[in-house]
């Protein structure tokens, strides 16, 4: 049997030790054969290479690392990707400095008010969750803050910051994927009511806006006071300004396409359509009405020029 017992590295005395020689590569180990029981101390890897490739050794070899020469290697490993890490940090760095007027800008027109007034489609809806919370006794400001975060920044805007093309007729590439998803957890951190503690196994993007979140906290906690104090707006002008909206852009929408996908809407879940307005109880015309539309658009799918 071949036996390592260690690895080592073993220096050559009779060499300076600037020379490359020095430190040539030696392993302490014990062979057996049915002819021979003899131990080699200190023997040169290039030996023992050859004689584990010879066809008269080929029994299991088995390896004992030195585990001074392992914990080196990874300290040595450690070292690089800390290089690496550090070398990357610095690019992102500039490239944040580089970008960070615009984000700012990009941030601000995000929760701003123009005059002072959010739009009205935000106020009545901040006015409706005020409403409801009202209705469930719910006074914790923090969960008002939530209900609100949840509602437009994360689940509006969060979605158009990480994917443009929604809005542009542009193609995102995996770089530019990555710079988004940075933007946006600043984002996301910034409606945030929980502080981030920072330590050494921080992800790098976080540690990006570190500095500039509490201001943007600040920010978005005033941009709710200042909507939540704006003057509340009626039904019958909220009904008037959606009016308004649709004639400025009642050539801008495809209604063929619509009226198509609504009744594929239909035709998938016409069955529990009619158990859920009957658990509601619903008129009957409505549920005369659903019928008809289903049937006239069955019709309309039948004609060979539909």
């Amino acid at each position: 049997m071949f036996k390592i017992i260690k690895y080592t590295r073993k220096r050559n005395e009779t060499t300076s030790e600037t020379e490359s020689e020095q430190s040539l590569n030696y392993i302490y180990v014990t062979t057996r054969s049915p002819d021979t029981d003899v131990k080699i101390d200190f023997c040169d890897l290039r030996l023992v290479l050859f004689f584990i490739c010879s066809r008269s050794f080929v029994p299991s070899v088995k390896l004992q690392i030195d585990p001074d020469v392992v914990e080196d290697q990874q300290q040595d490993l450690e070292r690089k990707k800390l290089k690496v890490k550090e070398v990357h940090l610095t690019k992102l760095l500039s490239t944040k400095v580089a970008v960070h007027s615009y984000v700012e800008n990009l941030f601000r027109s995000i929760w701003g008010t123009q005059q002072g007034k959010a739009p009205h489609a935000i106020k009545y809806f901040f006015d409706f969750l005020d409403k409801t919370a009202n209705e469930m006794k719910i006074s914790d400001p923090d969960v008002l803050h939530i209900w609100r975060t949840n509602s437009l920044p994360l689940r509006f805007w969060v979605n158009i910051l990480k994917n443009p093309q929604f809005v542009f007729d542009m193609e995102k590439s995996p770089q530019l994927d990555g710079c988004l998803s940075v933007i946006a957890q600043a984002f996301m951190d910034s409606f945030s009511l929980s502080e981030t503690q920072l330590d050494k196994n921080t992800p790098t993007n976080k540690l990006l806006y570190a500095k500039d979140i509490p201001k943007f906290k600040q920010e978005v906690k005033e941009y709710y006071n200042q909507v939540r104090r704006q003057q509340p707006i009626t039904d019958s002008g909220f009904k008037a300004f959606l009016q308004e909206e649709s004639k400025k852009h009642q050539n801008e929408f495809n209604e063929p396409a619509a009226l198509r996908e609504i009744f594929k809407f239909i035709q998938r879940y016409f069955t529990q359509i009619q158990v859920k307005l009957n658990q509601n109880g619903a008129p009957t015309e409505l549920m005369e009405q659903l019928t008809h539309v289903r049937d006239l658009f069955y019709g309309l799918k039948s004609c060979s020029w539909s």
